[in-house]
C-alpha cells in the first residue's frame, strides 16, 4: 500500500489539467508580450545605425577642430571644446553673420511656404468635397507634384526658370508683358521667389491630402443643420470646418514646418552647391561650411544648433497646442 501511494500521487498530478496548464499559460503570455518587441527589433537596430549613431558622431565632431587634415582619422583631431559653437554664434564675425542671415532666410521661406501650402491645400480640399464630374481626375492631378520624385520635379523647374528660353519668362515677358525684360530667377533677389514657388508647388498637395482626409470625419449632418439655421458657406467654414480640423491642422503645420526648415534637396538641385544670398537656406549653408570649406567641426556645431532649435520650437509648439486642446475641452 505504501509503495503504491507515491505512484498514485504522481498519476494524479500528471492527470491534473492545472499542472500542465500553468507552464503553457506562462509560455503563451511570454510569446504575446515578447513577440511585438521581437518584431520591432530589426527596425530599432536600423534606426540606431541610420540616425542615432551618426547623430552621436556629429555631436562629438562638433567639439573637435576637424578639418581636411584629419579626414582619414577624424578621432585624432584636436579637441576644440565650445570653440566651434562660439564661432558659429558670434554674430559680429563673418561666420556668425552669414549663419544668422541664412537662418533668417530659412525662417522667411518656411513661414511663407507653410502658410501658402496650408491655405492652398485647405481651399482645394474644401472645394473637392462637392460632387461634380471629373472630380477624381482633378484629385489625381492635384497629387502629381507630391508623387513626382524631388529631383525630377526640381530639375523641371530649373529649365522653366532659365533666363533665355525658360517657360516662366516666356509667359510673363513674351506672352503677358508683365516684365520689361526677361528676369534672372536663379540668381539675385529673384532666387527667393523661385525657391518659394517650388517649395509651395511641391508641398501644398500634401496639405491637400491631409485636410481632405480630415474632412471625411466631419458629419454631413452638421452642415445640413447649419444650412437650415441660415448659415452661409463662410460661416460653416468658420464654425464647423476649421474647428473640426484643428487637430489635423496642428499636426500638418508641424510636419510642414520641419520638412521645409530642413529641406536640402530643393535648394541644392535648384541652385547647386552655392546658393544665392537671397535663397541661402541653412541646410545648404551647413553643407557649404562642412564640405566646401572642409571645416567639419564648425559645420557639425551648426547642425547641433539647428537640432536644438528645432527641438525647442517643436516642444513649445506641442505644449501650446496641447494646452489649447485642454482649454477647448
Amino acid at each position: 500500500m505504501t509503495a503504491t501511494a507515491p505512484a498514485a500521487e504522481a498519476t494524479v498530478r500528471k492527470s491534473s489539467p492545472g499542472a500542465a496548464r500553468g507552464p503553457r499559460r506562462r509560455t503563451g503570455r511570454l510569446r504575446r508580450v515578447g513577440l511585438p518587441y521581437l518584431l520591432l527589433l530589426p527596425a530599432l537596430l536600423l534606426e540606431l545605425l541610420v540616425h542615432l549613431v551618426p547623430m552621436v558622431i556629429g555631436i562629438v565632431m562638433s567639439f573637435k577642430e576637424l578639418t581636411q587634415f584629419y579626414i582619414r582619422d577624424w578621432s585624432s583631431a584636436p579637441w576644440a571644446g565650445l570653440g566651434n559653437y562660439s564661432v558659429s554664434v558670434d554674430f559680429d564675425a563673418p561666420v556668425g553673420q552669414a549663419l544668422l542671415h541664412s537662418f533668417l532666410v530659412t525662417v522667411a521661406v518656411t513661414v511663407l511656404s507653410v502658410g501658402l501650402c496650408w491655405l492652398i491645400g485647405t481651399a482645394a480640399a474644401v472645394f473637392m468635397q462637392d460632387t461634380f464630374r471629373g472630380r477624381g481626375l482633378l484629385r489625381a492631378l492635384f497629387l502629381v507634384p507630391y508623387a513626382l520624385p524631388v529631383y525630377a520635379a526640381v530639375i523641371t523647374w530649373v529649365f522653366m526658370f532659365q533666363h533665355d528660353n525658360g517657360l516662366v519668362n516666356h509667359v510673363l515677358h513674351d506672352q503677358l508683358g508683365l516684365t520689361d525684360k526677361p528676369s534672372f530667377w536663379l540668381i539675385g533677389d529673384n532666387s527667393f521667389v523661385a525657391l518659394l514657388t517650388v517649395s509651395v508647388w511641391k508641398g501644398w498637395p500634401f496639405a491637400f491630402l491631409i485636410v481632405m482626409a480630415g474632412l471625411q470625419n466631419i458629419p454631413r449632418e452638421l452642415y445640413e443643420a447649419a444650412a437650415l439655421d441660415g448659415a452661409g458657406m463662410v460661416q460653416q467654414l468658420r464654425r464647423i470646418t476649421l474647428p473640426s480640423l484643428r487637430p489635423v491642422n496642428q499636426v500638418l503645420v508641424l510636419v510642414l514646418f520641419l520638412w521645409t526648415f530642413n529641406d536640402f534637396n530643393t535648394p541644392y538641385v535648384l541652385f547647386g552647391k552655392s546658393a544665392p544670398e537671397a535663397a541661402d537656406l541653412i541646410s545648404v549653408h551647413i553643407y557649404q561650411a562642412s564640405f566646401v570649406t572642409w571645416n567639419f567641426g564648425t559645420g557639425s556645431a551648426m547642425s547641433v544648433l539647428l537640432l536644438l532649435f528645432l527641438l525647442v520650437v517643436t516642444g513649445v509648439y506641442l505644449a501650446l497646442t496641447s494646452r489649447g486642446r485642454r482649454t477647448a475641452q
